[in-house]
């Protein structure tokens, strides 16, 4: 017998009808980044239970060495099928970042008020300029901005600054506060974190996934999640085909202290991007480097950095360095990532976001929480984990 019943979830709440066998399984998530734990948030406020297990720091790694950035348009993103997806979730952004600080009381600092892509020469202001107006025919709102516009929204461009675009909806988010606030709210709903975990080893009989073992033990679960992000395919214990073609991809990057407000909006310039914190720091990044599981803070790396930004803004030249680091993202052979899910009952996967992890945190955590509960999408196809996996990963 079905019954009308209304299902809330961390972005929406619906009224759909279930029937008492739909009740969400217990989930288990291998991997404690903002992937995981979003999917971890979503999958409680629907009334699974949910335990999140990894060999590491929680909202650590490429969650907490990125920039924030929110930027589908920015980003020049040619996949037709990615770039959808990161719209999309760009659009939901909003309504996450409010539902998970009502849930867990930290504010993760949205800030859509827009990101300036800025040129320095004439030949890179015209393409800046047909860019826009292409986007402006998509329905996208674009500005494009003259010498004196782009100075006076951000006056630390100085004078070399010829113009630029500002795509009014794109902004950032503070990533490693989102990461904190992700942690906080799994808290409120119940969601048991086990960080530092050791070995996490996904437990499966020839047909479907059984939970997952630790140095702990064995705990059952009615689907298993894999969201390792660069370690995706090093999870054990999984047969060929469910292991996601991921490989590690490094970013170095580092902040500078400034005054608070210098840079009132996220920035690209020429082979390097801005990003404004609150409290005064300013994001230089980010590197893209191919070299494994290699998190090493580089000469080579940060001096490319600096000679970007100090290249396009000398005003920057006499604010001290507060800190440099270096994560990993999850790179795959066609830039996609992998969600949904995979040839083994009850064991899914989202992996492979590559620079777009902290975007696509919002619709992964729907996506794969829809899957869980049995339903069907055409997204899922797209990113499925049996496309072809033929090619090497790669940056």
């Amino acid at each position: 017998m079905l019954d009308k019943v209304t299902v809330k979830s961390a972005m929406k709440t619906e009224t759909i009808e279930i029937t008492a066998s739909m009740k969400p399984p217990d989930v288990a998530i291998v991997g404690a980044g903002l992937i995981g734990l979003s999917i971890a948030f979503e999958l409680a406020a629907r009334g699974a239970t949910v335990r999140v297990y990894d060999e590491r720091e929680p909202a650590h790694g490429a969650s907490w060495a990125g920039a924030g950035m929110l930027a589908p348009l920015t980003e020049t993103i040619t996949n037709q099928d990615l770039r959808r997806l990161c719209e999309l979730s760009l659009r939901a952004y909003p309504a996450f970042a409010q539902a998970v600080t009502a849930a867990g009381g930290i504010d993760p600092h949205l800030r859509l008020n827009g990101l300036l892509y800025a040129a320095f020469e004439a030949a890179a202001l015209e393409e800046l300029r047909k860019r826009g107006a292409a986007l402006q025919a998509r329905g996208f709102p674009v500005r494009t901005l003259g010498h004196r516009e782009a100075i006076e929204l951000e006056p630390v461009l100085g004078k070399r600054a010829l113009g630029g675009i500002l795509m009014e909806d794109e902004g950032h988010v503070d990533n490693r506060r989102l990461g904190r606030a992700l942690l906080a709210a799994c808290a409120s709903l119940g969601v048991t974190v086990h960080s530092n975990a050791g070995r996490v080893i996904v437990e499966h009989d020839e047909r479907k996934a059984l939970g997952v073992a630790t140095n702990d033990g064995f705990f059952a679960a009615g689907a298993v999640i894999n969201a390792a992000g660069a370690w995706a395919a090093s999870v054990e214990n999984l047969p060929p085909n469910c292991v996601p073609n991921v490989v590690p991809i490094k970013g170095q990057m580092l902040s500078l202290s400034v005054p608070v407000a210098l840079i009132r909006r996220a920035i690209w310039v020429p082979n390097v991007y801005l990003v404004p914190r609150d409290d005064g720091r300013l994001l230089v990044g980010a590197t893209v480097e191919d070299c494994g599981f290699d998190t090493r803070v580089t000469a080579c790396g940060i001096h490319a950095l600096l000679n970007a930004a100090l290249e396009a803004i000398p005003a920057l030249s006499d604010f001290a360095i507060t800190e440099t680091w270096a994560g990993l993202r999850p790179g795959t052979a066609d830039g996609k990532p992998f969600i949904g899910p995979s040839p083994l009952e009850r064991y899914f996967v989202a992996t492979g976001h590559f620079r777009n992890g902290i975007l696509l945190a919002p619709i992964t955590a729907t996506l794969i929480a829809d899957a869980v509960a049995g339903q069907s999408d055409e997204t899922l196809r797209l990113f499925a984990l049996d496309r072809s996996q033929t090619e090497p990963a790669h940056a």
